[in-house]
């Protein structure tokens, strides 16, 4: 199966320079969109025609502008569920969750915790609710793709700049150990 992710950006400007058409040529089963700030009803007849051959499913934040992500996919899926069931973070339109016959699929824009750290609580509180769903799913028996904008460097090499971004909200230990924890499966450490 072949899934593309993407932040764009906003989903208006890229459509206006035709930059999702190389996406769409690649014919993925499932297409990620995220940072789209927009709504489908902004959307014009004819870009609203580029996906007629996928199921759109959209989750724009409430504020105009801002956040929100779309899941362009080819078959129904299964279940569909938008946001985290959290409305502090469902507001934002940061996440869409798929159930596929092989997987569950969740497309996120994650939080930025801003470079003064004036959002890093939310962020990291984000980061426990999907956790939680996660391991509810996980022992469930559910397999689990996560695909999106992390808004979290792992390692220094994920960065253009590591040493000046060190305690940048998105690099500091704090949240790569809250989002790379160490996992419990099948009665080991992983």
């Amino acid at each position: 199966m072949k899934i593309i992710s993407w932040n764009v950006n906003g989903l208006r400007a890229v459509l206006r320079k035709r930059a999702l058409q190389w996406a769409i040529a690649q014919e993925p089963e499932v297409l990620c969109l995220q940072e789209i700030k927009a709504r489908p009803d902004q959307l014009t007849e004819p870009d609203r025609h580029l996906f007629d051959n996928y199921i759109s499913l959209y989750n724009p934040a409430e504020r105009p502008g801002y956040s929100g992500v779309v899941s362009y996919c080819r078959n129904e899926p299964q279940d569909i569920q938008r946001g985290l069931g959290e409305p502090l973070f469902d507001q934002e339109g940061r996440v869409i969750r798929t159930r596929l016959p092989e997987f569950t699929l969740f497309n996120i824009y994650f939080p930025n915790g801003q470079r003064d750290h004036q959002r890093l609580k939310y962020k990291l509180d984000f980061y426990a609710r999907l956790l939680d769903i996660c391991d509810q799913l996980n022992a469930s028996g559910e397999n689990i793709i996560l695909c999106g904008d992390f808004n979290t460097a792992h390692r220094e090499i994920d960065l253009r700049n590591p040493k000046q971004n060190e305690n940048t909200s998105g690099i500091n230990p704090e949240q790569t150990v809250k989002l790379h924890p160490p996992r419990r499966r099948h009665g080991s450490l992983q």
